[in-house]
């Protein structure tokens, strides 16, 4: 037998360690802090360790333990960033995947995972009201969104050949995601020509400034090229005003792409807050967010295949279909930046028909009313301050006090709150400054929160304050 290769019987026993392992984790997840009693030195110590030159076998697994305990807990209590809460039935269609080893180039280099790759984007399209979208599966929204706009690129102001025109325009509002400013810079556009709108009182892109700034860059000889609308954005999970942006995008001849990352697929359960999202060319959103699927789990949608296929297609004659039957000749690199692809659509597959769509929705909707649960009871403690709360589920307050502090004064006291809140371990929330307020954030996407869980929040608050001031 090669040296790397295990009969079936030792696989057999090395995979029911895992499972009892995993069992084990799950069983005890909601009794275990949030964030792990590790420093960065004892990790280092633990995990930094030389090359084996000689493998130990079965031993090797001995460690897992210490991974789990110096990792954080996906518990009901975890409301850190935009992260889903990796749904269990999924996490076993990725070991299977990954035995598989399916290259999801196209049809001949994978039929089974090709199909349903196809087949599970089409489900995502149409729960969320975009039957007529097709796509594909990324590692994350970043790469959606730069995928969208290399495809608005090569679609208004076509550069794969000749490059960039160096007057080409993005617009975005001020609330945008970080991976817009990056996708621009890689693309060769420029952050100098990413122009960030304002935003109203609710944090949504003011329309109206669009409008003008379009105008006005039109007048001084810029080629206005795409606006990027968001279905959620990251601090509050504000909504801009998709329909007006649709509108304005498809009178000025601009590509209009919607970052849904965070919040596409809350459409699911309220198809209403989303309103003009049909009417976008591309939309980037992420399973592994309000689909609770283990990372990573990305989705490129868009209208046109011919504007993918404008964007990406270079084929190299050793990678030449050779089939002209519509799905034995169907190859995904033709329509995307990717060549080996992972069968990231194996584990939405499975978990969705395991579960039905209708369980997803009502846990969706469970995470939106737990939202405003949070946001109420911010609302009635008279030491917080709700600053934001958007159309979604995340929360952005602050601790006041009783005491008169400066806005400098208040913005270090919350940061103090935050890490020792984290420290503490019961709960897990993140940060967001807005109008010049340190925020703590609470973003609930997460199938295992309990309504004990949304109250053990501000206790725990009020708490890590007590304890500063001591």
């Amino acid at each position: 037998m090669n040296s790397l290769e295990i009969s079936s019987g030792q696989f057999r026993h090395l995979a029911e360690r895992i499972t009892h392992l995993a069992a084990d984790y799950l069983d005890h997840l909601d009794s275990m802090p949030v964030s792990p009693a590790i420093t960065g030195a004892q990790s280092a110590l633990a995990f930094e360790t030389a090359l084996p030159e000689r493998g130990i076998g079965e031993n090797a697994f001995n460690d897992l333990a210490e991974v789990l305990r110096s990792s954080r807990a996906q518990n009901g209590r975890f409301f850190g960033y935009v992260l889903g809460s990796g749904e269990p039935v999924a996490a076993t269609a990725d070991l299977l995947a990954s035995i598989l080893n399916q290259n999801v180039t196209a049809w001949r280099s994978g039929p089974a995972a090709v199909v349903i790759e196809r087949t599970v984007v089409s489900w995502l399209s149409q729960a969320i009201g975009c039957p007529e979208f097709r796509g594909y599966l990324t590692g994350g929204g970043s790469a959606a969104n730069l995928m969208a706009l290399a495809m608005a690129r090569e679609a208004k102001a076509t550069a794969n050949e000749k490059g960039i025109a160096a007057s080409a325009v993005v617009y975005a509002s001020q609330e945008v995601h970080m991976s817009i400013p990056k996708s621009v810079a890689l693309l060769g556009i420029g952050r100098n020509n990413l122009r960030l709108i304002p935003v109203d009182t609710n944090l949504r892109m003011n329309t109206a400034a669009l409008e003008r700034q379009i105008a006005t860059d039109r007048a001084v000889g810029k080629i206005p090229l795409a606006v990027v609308a968001s279905a959620g954005t990251v601090n509050t999970g504000a909504i801009d005003p998709l329909d007006a942006i649709a509108r304005i995008a498809h009178q000025n001849g601009l590509w209009f792409h919607i970052d849904g990352a965070y919040g596409a697929l809350a459409a699911i359960a309220e198809r209403t807050k989303f309103k003009g999202m049909e009417l976008a060319d591309s939309i980037s959103l992420d399973a592994h967010k309000w689909l609770y699927q283990p990372l990573d789990c990305g989705c490129l949608l868009y209208r046109s295949p011919e504007a993918a296929q404008k964007a990406f297609s270079h084929t190299g004659e050793y990678a030449r279909a050779l089939s002209a039957d519509p799905i034995e000749g169907f190859a995904f690199f033709e329509e995307s930046m990717e060549l080996s692809r992972r069968f990231r659509a194996l584990k939405i597959w499975l978990s969705l028909r395991y579960h039905g769509l209708a369980a997803f929705r009502e846990s969706i909707k469970k995470d939106l009313a737990h939202a405003q649960r949070l946001a109420n009871a911010i609302e009635r403690e008279p030491q917080l301050e709700l600053v934001g709360h958007g159309e979604l589920s995340a929360v952005c307050f602050r601790y006041l006090g009783a005491e008169a502090r400066s806005e400098n004064q208040r913005n270090q006291l919350n940061a103090a709150i935050l890490q020792r809140t984290q420290k503490r371990g019961r709960v897990y929330l993140s940060n967001a400054t807005l109008v010049g307020k340190f925020c703590l954030r609470a973003c609930i996407v997460n199938h295992r929160t309990r309504d004990s869980d949304v109250d053990a929040v501000i206790p725990e608050v009020l708490l890590a304050a007590k304890e500063l001031a001591a």
